[in-house]
């Protein structure tokens, strides 16, 4: 009897070991089964790390479809074409009351050569007929020699006239060239359209030592507002150059409603009549880190990397043709701040995790 009461207890405790090894090996198997299953995707975050891919100078920063959707994240595919090469140059409009006054002071001298001319007439013919008279004895000589000085007085005023003439026509052109001075002379509806604020007077000014192939023809100058650019006409080259530049300068018009006034200096883009082959990238998928100009790159889905651009070839104030990015690559147009920011903060992240 003692004998069975011994080996019922054995028997219990080896089924509590059994039962403990059984819930221990059950445990470690859910364990197992849970680092093996796939972690939920936490898409309702953007904050991401970046990963540097392989041979890659800058970390490669991911967006899930669903974050790039959340940040408004848009890229557009950029194809290298022919564009025509700018220079950036230096306009100021200018106070055409000087060309205002010239064109007053031919029109009066214009009047006044006229008076000029139709007093030598009637002196001429008041000459010839009281000479007639003293010839014929009808007046006494006196007669003739006071007519003779009228006529002798009105050829000299003649001359006067005609020599001012030329002088605010030489003036003219010497001042503001013979495009604008010949304008002036004639009175052209290019010069009165600047007298009447139609047009402003723009005279732009390339950087020393810069030169452009022929005439520039048309010229984009930067608005006031910075949200356009304004279409600039040529008119000539400048018969004097920006003291504060020293370059080539050239004159053009501006439309009076542009915004543009007389004393304002404004950023203008020349042709230099050469091509220059690139993609253009617009100032949105421009982004400016430690003193470069980036934009990003696609790599894949989800990743994007930032790609150094030079920026010596402007289209306008912010938009550039870059040479430096394969054609066909796909860039980021909007958001790309949003992945600069993310880039930093990835960075800062782990020197934090390094300290």
């Amino acid at each position: 009897m003692a004998l069975t009461e011994t080996s019922r207890r054995g028997v219990a405790v080896a089924v509590c070991l059994l039962a403990l090894l059984a819930g221990s090996w059950a445990i470690t198997g859910q364990v197992r089964r849970a680092a093996a299953e796939p972690q939920p995707d936490k898409s309702n975050s953007v904050r991401t790390e970046p990963s540097r891919a392989a041979n890659s100078d800058q970390p490669a920063v991911k967006l899930t479809p669903s974050q790039q959707g959340q940040v408004g994240l848009e890229t557009s595919v950029v194809e290298a074409a022919p564009h025509p090469e700018q220079f950036r140059a230096y306009g100021a409009v200018l106070d055409i009351s000087r060309i205002t006054e010239l064109t007053n002071s031919y029109a009066n001298a214009q009047a006044q050569l006229q008076t000029a001319q139709a007093k030598l007439e009637v002196a001429k013919s008041a000459f010839d007929r009281t000479k007639n008279l003293v010839d014929s004895a009808a007046l006494p000589k006196k007669e003739a020699e006071t007519a003779e000085g009228t006529l002798r007085t009105d050829k000299a005023a003649l001359a006067a006239a005609e020599s001012q003439l030329r002088t605010l026509a030489a003036t003219a052109k010497q001042e503001w060239g013979p495009v604008i001075g010949r304008g002036i002379v004639e009175r052209s509806p290019a010069v009165v359209r600047l007298i009447e604020r139609d047009h402003f007077l723009v005279q732009v000014t390339l950087p020393p030592g810069v030169a452009v192939t022929g005439p520039p023809g048309t010229a984009l100058a930067q608005a006031p507002t910075r949200n356009a650019n304004i279409d600039l006409r040529y008119i000539s080259p400048a018969t004097r150059t920006d003291p504060r530049i020293q370059g080539l300068s050239y004159f053009f018009s501006a439309p009076g409603d542009s915004g543009l006034l007389p004393g304002m200096n404004t950023t203008v883009y020349v042709p230099s009549g050469n091509t220059y082959e690139g993609v253009f990238i617009e100032d949105t998928a421009i982004v400016r880190w430690q003193g470069r100009s980036w934009v990003y790159l696609r790599v894949s889905s989800d990743s994007f990397r930032r790609h150094p651009i030079s920026t010596d070839q402007p289209v306008s104030d912010d938009d550039y043709v870059v040479r430096d990015i394969p054609s066909g690559s796909e860039i980021v147009i909007r958001g790309a701040q949003v992945l600069l920011s993310e880039e930093a903060k990835s960075e800062l992240r782990g020197g934090d995790d390094n300290d």
